[in-house]
């Protein structure tokens, strides 16, 4: 197709750009791209770089002449990081799948007219949206049902996101109401309808919500400061007492002290908290317009 046909069919109410207009928009996107790439180009150099060439660097380093990988070495071989990365992980998997069962469930139900009770059900969950419990109910709550120094405690408040569900809810309204009819009239129970119809259709959905929650649960640090002792840590609360309290986690971490600049092993902290969590956006970034854009404006 040819540029002259290209402009043909263009709407009548869209104008053509033009060359200052577009290059305007390169150099914002240049400008966003570097604001977002360039810090964590220098984490993972600082984290890669030498004591010598961080001290002479002032303690940054954009790119390192000789690389190594003495701060990792220093964080893994110690124990606590090892651990508290076993223990995100393991919070991470379990109550994203927990969370996406009861989410799913909860929306399909509330997205089936005639429920009983669905719309005063909706109302309650709304209103816990608006009006969350503050940090002392909450606490003494867990503390009542013997949570504390649980990892439940990490998973059980937060099981079910308000807004995760309203999206899924939204989702499974947007499906054709001849689909539900059909699998009742070839004899489909609510469960087999789920299984078989809702879920299939609602991948772009589920992957999206999905990655909510794992996001949610990787990056959570302060239920864990408040139900855990530090021995149970994750890795976040780890990162956040030691970048950014500066608590000797060092000493703990290597046994008698590091020979690593204390820089460059906040750093390691930092990229090892931070890229198995980046690393799963690429295989989900085609889901999220759809995802969310459909089940938020059925809402």
């Amino acid at each position: 197709m040819s540029a002259r046909t290209r402009t043909a069919v263009r709407p009548g109410w869209m104008e053509t750009p033009k060359p200052l207009t577009q290059a305007a928009k390169a150099l914002a996107l240049v400008a966003v791209v570097l604001l977002v790439c360039v810090p964590f180009l220098v984490i993972v150099s600082t984290s890669l770089a030498s004591t010598d060439e961080v001290v002479e660097g002032g303690g940054w380093v954009l790119w390192p002449t000789e690389p190594t990988l003495d701060a990792y070495r220093d964080i893994l071989d110690g124990g606590i990081v090892t651990h508290a990365l076993g223990v995100s992980a393991g919070v991470t998997i379990v109550g994203t799948l927990l969370s996406l069962a009861c989410t799913v469930t909860l929306a399909y139900a509330l997205s089936r007219p005639g429920v009983f009770g669905g719309k005063p059900v909706l109302l309650l969950i709304l209103f816990t949206f608006l009006f969350p419990p503050g940090m002392i109910p909450s606490f003494l709550l867990v503390k009542e049902l013997g949570l504390l120094d649980n990892y439940a405690s990490l998973v059980l408040p937060v099981l079910v996101n308000v807004f995760n569900l309203v999206v899924l809810r939204g989702f499974f309204q947007g499906i054709p109401e001849e689909l539900y009819e059909a699998a009742r009239l070839d004899g489909a129970g609510d469960w087999r309808v789920l299984v078989s119809v809702v879920l299939p259709l609602s991948k772009a959905a589920l992957a999206v919500v999905g990655l909510f929650y794992a996001v949610a649960y990787w990056n959570s640090w302060f239920y864990a400061s408040l139900y855990l002792e530090s021995d149970h840590w994750p890795l976040q609360q780890v990162l956040r007492t030691y970048v950014v309290s500066g608590s000797g986690l060092t000493d703990a971490t290597t046994g008698e002290g590091t020979i690593t600049a204390p820089q460059t092993v906040q750093m390691a902290v930092l990229v090892i908290a931070t890229v198995p969590i980046l690393l799963v956006y690429p295989f989900l970034q085609k889901y999220f317009t759809k995802g969310v854009l459909t089940g938020a404006i059925k809402s």
